[in-house]
């Protein structure tokens, strides 16, 4: 704590902004000790305590804009993609979106404050097309909380972290590094094993989309499963022909709606199709042993570009928007 107040006190705002726009870009850089240190350094004059605020609501605003556009541009991919980089991919996009759907809009004004809504509430917020004046509304709101109450924090007891910081500084710093170092090894090691053995005790033989879609052309019996959440089939309001609807949260209830004397295969929008896998072990339990996941999910099929059907009309091609970067070495060459 005491080389963050040094360092942010020599070169002061744009380490504060660099800082905050970093972690809400998915930087593992914590902003609660810079916000504290502002805050601390306010008291003493060091730093101008609603310039610092300004300063840190300007870095989250920034990073959160970029993730609502890219939530709108890219929808439930990039929610994925962003929980590969979780320790918990798995449950990471559905916990997410279960609060999303209790809460809301007003999910923006709590989400900084909880590690595992923070990064993927606003691509969240663009993925189900939330107005941009509302969006920015919240969000704003938001971090507004999340910035005051923490460089309040700070300003109110600088004396106190002053002191924390001095006794930290005393202490060896090796013992400290250790410590911090074999807590952190220990949760990360706790994590990926259980990971691990929740993906090993799963396997199992997953049916391709070109097999599926082999089944589906030769009209043979058999049951489709969209397990997608509300939020992920909202931007997208398709099906593949013949699928029912029944979001893996209900399967407990709606599990008599799967026939049990056919071949059943079930699909989602999650990494390593994590959802389609927990309800093969849930649909188990109720004697429906002849299910598969479909491997790559509903992305992995849309993106072969085979058959679709919805209930509010044709269902558009893919927008296969061409790279940026191709675009721009097509014009140089």
């Amino acid at each position: 704590m005491n080389e963050i107040v040094r360092f942010l006190a020599e070169y002061g705002y744009v380490v504060l902004f660099i800082w905050v726009l970093a972690e809400q870009l998915g930087v593992p850089l914590p902003s609660l000790p810079v916000l504290l240190a502002a805050g601390a350094l306010s008291a003493t004059g060091q730093m101008n305590l609603p310039a610092a605020l300004g300063v840190a609501f300007a870095g989250a605003l920034a990073g959160d804009i970029l993730w609502y556009r890219l939530g709108r541009r890219h929808g439930t991919k990039l929610l994925g993609r962003l929980c590969r980089l979780s320790l918990e991919p798995d449950s990471c996009v559905r916990r997410a979106e279960n609060f999303f759907e209790r809460h809301g809009v007003r999910s923006l004004l709590i989400a900084k404050f909880m590690p595992g809504l923070n990064t993927v509430a606003a691509p969240i917020a663009g993925t189900i097309r939330t107005s941009w004046w509302r969006f920015l509304l919240f969000d704003a709101l938001g971090i507004l909380l999340w910035v005051g109450t923490f460089e309040t924090l700070g300003l109110m007891f600088a004396r106190q972290l002053h002191q924390l910081a001095q006794y930290a500084s005393h202490a060896s710093t090796l013992l400290v590094s250790l410590g911090v170092g074999a807590a952190a090894v220990v949760y990360i090691a706790g994590k990926r094993t259980r990971r691990q053995r929740f993906l090993t005790q799963l396997r199992m033989a997953r049916i391709s989309a070109e097999e599926l879609r082999s089944k589906l052309d030769a009209h043979e019996d058999i049951a489709i499963v969209d397990l997608r959440h509300p939020l992920d089939f909202l931007p997208e309001p398709y099906t593949i022909p013949g699928a029912i609807r029944i979001p893996s949260e209900e399967l407990e209830k709606r599990h008599n709606e799967i026939p049990k004397d056919r071949d059943v295969v079930l699909y989602c929008t999650c990494p390593n199709e994590a959802s389609s896998i927990a309800a093969v072990i849930k649909l188990r339990h109720h004697g429906i042993t002849r299910v598969r996941p479909l491997e790559g999910g509903f992305h992995g099929w849309r993106e072969r570009e085979f058959p679709l059907e919805s209930e509010f009309g044709p269902v558009p091609p893919l927008n296969r928007r061409p790279s940026p970067w191709r675009a721009i070495a097509g014009r140089r060459s």
